[in-house]
């Protein structure tokens, strides 16, 4: 257990002789109630037997921060760090600030920020290893990194910037409430440090001494009702109606008068100039996602062709089945192939892929890792049984009953595996993703890519004949994919910038800092709309052969879907907490890596790696 100095300071010590029944929003603040099972157990800090002797154990903690006395002195920041033994790039707790109004007017507010540990942590839920647990202790949200495989889904879905990636050890970690000190009747060591009395710790709802207010947000933190966080602010200097980001995140915080508090929105700091960017646009770290979310969903949409094809009369997909399996069958395997095998060394602990499966029950991750793997598996039966019988190595009923219970595991994994690939992407933390044109992009590049990869494949074994005849069948099959992508991004675009916020802020950088690949996707959106309109009908102009047009438009609706996929993720601005200068600043780790300021660990950025 934490050893407690015999001149334990008196700001340090917790004191809550009374307390609310509920919260808030609702909920009890009792975690567990007396005579439950979980009651009086040990938590075993450093295998201590020992229960803590606190009498508001079973009752929900939290962190209680005045803006008015924060100086951003840091101290909060070091103490978590070194109490945690964090290197110089991760940090537990962090200190940003937001600013309006102009000398001699100006303003700051510092904003001092961890893990909120909150009523209904989305980390936990998101998690696919299990790495998560909200206990009946204090209520605190710990995490385990040991059991953690360095996928960073709760990086994502966290609205708070709480868990923090190590892409050194390939972990995910944060702050533990500092239950050790907890259990012996002490505060967490970032209120204990803290120099002006901005931090404080206790039950929730409890407004500490000396203090007037216990509001749930300040400007900008982010909106509540996803995690229902518990932490509670005073700040009762008034403030500038726009207060601004100093993160290069183009956010402002517009005071609203009549509902109160304050809502984000757009603050365009750079202008509306277009950029390239490509080196960061296609140099992003979520490449391997970029590669797997376009593999699986290509081959998933080839083999549901494949299978309902004779049911839905497209003769030219059954001919290609009969005729051209094997080439078929053998791309569709390597290209998931590559997908998976990207996406599994992304991971921070590639050899842990298998805890993938560890939280099926909760996390959308863990349910689409089983969907692939069951498509895969399937997939692969049915490819290997359904070869023997083409060449005559087993004829036998029980070879075709194999293969239509593989057939049949394929679908159903293929449909469930890619219904929550798009599930995971919904995220209300990252309002750019949170729309359906996730669903209709995803749609969209199955059609139009799933058909492109059976026409091409099906050409290159059976000839230009069979390109001809099947151009008629499968060309409205991938324009129907290309228009419904575009229909989704037409309302994408449209209802970001209705909501405002983080969304209208990703759509304006899609729009200035990477607005040349940005219209270059669309128009090649509507160049491959035009030629597979052309190719469909069978209206080839004679300037080209029609097995060069084809090829053209094959080529151009790939870099469309890369570009157009790697735009997804590099345009993700999340609701997480501002930054400073140097500090969770976006703007200056780019530079610190470009520079080679990320070199030197002091600086707190860590170079690119996988």
């Amino acid at each position: 257990m934490f050893t407690v100095r015999p001149n334990e300071p008196e700001y340090a010590l917790l004191k809550d002789p009374t307390s609310q029944s509920k919260n808030r929003y609702g909920k009890p603040i009792e975690t567990v109630p007396e005579g439950h099972a979980l009651r009086d157990k040990s938590l075993n800090i450093n295998n201590d037997g020992e229960i803590g002797a606190n009498p508001n154990r079973y009752k929900q903690h939290g962190f209680y921060f005045n803006a008015d006395n924060c100086i951003a002195c840091h101290a909060c920041e070091a103490a978590c760090s070194e109490k945690n033994d964090n290197p110089a790039h991760i940090a537990f707790r962090s200190v940003g600030f937001v600013e309006g109004g102009t000398y001699p007017n100006y303003q700051r507010i510092n904003i001092s920020m961890a893990c909120n540990h909150c009523d209904n942590p989305v980390c936990l839920k998101g998690c696919p290893t299990r790495a998560y647990t909200k206990f009946a202790e204090y209520g605190a949200v710990l995490q385990d990194p040991d059991i953690c495989f360095g996928c960073g889904y709760c990086t994502w879905v966290c609205p708070y910037n709480a868990p923090q990636l190590d892409p050194i050890k390939g972990q995910v970690s944060k702050c533990n409430m500092c239950v050790d000190r907890l259990e012996v009747g002490l505060k967490p060591a970032c209120v204990a440090a803290c120099l002006g009395k901005a931090l404080d710790f206790g039950v929730i709802e409890n407004i500490p001494e000396g203090r007037s207010q216990a509001k749930t947000s300040i400007p900008g933190f982010p909106r509540t009702d996803i995690t229902h966080p518990n932490v509670r602010f005073q700040q009762t200097r008034v403030t500038q109606r726009d207060m601004r980001r100093v993160d290069s995140m183009p956010l402002k915080y517009h005071r609203d008068d009549e509902k109160g508090g304050f809502k984000p929105e757009l603050d365009p700091q750079s202008g509306f100039s277009r950029q390239w960017n490509l080196k960061k646009l296609l140099g992003s770290h979520e490449n391997a996602h970029i590669a797997f979310t376009l593999c699986a969903q290509s081959v998933i949409g080839a083999f549901l062709l494949l299978m309902f094809a004779p049911l839905l009369g497209v003769s030219s997909v059954v001919t290609v089945k009969n005729a051209a399996f094997l080439p078929l069958f053998a791309t569709m395997f390597v290209i998931l192939a590559i997908g998976m095998f990207k996406l599994n060394m992304h991971l921070g602990k590639p050899h842990r892929f298998y805890r993938g499966f560890n939280n099926w029950r909760l996390s959308p991750v863990s349910r689409e890792i089983a969907g692939v793997s069951l498509f895969f598996a399937g997939m692969t039966g049915y490819g290997f049984f359904t070869a023997l019988q083409q060449f005559g190595l087993w004829n036998a009923s029980p070879a075709q009953w194999l293969a239509n219970a593989a057939a049949v595991a394929a679908v159903i994994g293929g449909l469930f595996g890619f219904y929550y690939m798009y599930k995971l992407y919904r995220i209300p933390a990252r309002p750019f993703w949170d729309h359906w044109q996730t669903a209709s992009s995803f749609v969209g590049t199955a059609l139009s890519l799933g058909a492109s990869l059976i026409l091409l494949v099906g050409s290159l074994a059976l000839g230009p004949q069979f390109l001809m005849s099947s151009l008629p069948q499968l060309g409205w099959v991938v324009l129907a994919g290309l228009i419904l992508e575009g229909l989704g991004l037409l309302a994408h675009g449209r209802d970001l910038n209705r909501q405002g916020g983080e969304g209208a802020a990703s759509h304006y950088e899609q729009r200035s800092r990477y607005g040349n690949a940005y219209w270059l996707r669309n128009s090649l959106l509507g160049l491959n709309i035009i030629l597979v309109s052309v190719l469909t009908l069978r209206g080839v102009p004679g300037i080209l052969p029609l097995e060069a047009l084809s090829l053209l438009t094959f080529l151009s609706l790939l870099v469309m879907s890369i570009i157009g996929r790697a735009l997804f993720y590099v345009l993700v601005i999340p609701t997480t907490m501002p930054g400073a200068f140097f500090w969770r600043n976006r703007a200056f780790q780019e530079h610190a890596r470009e520079t080679g300021l990320a070199h030197m660990p002091q600086v707190g950025v860590v170079p690119e790696g996988h």
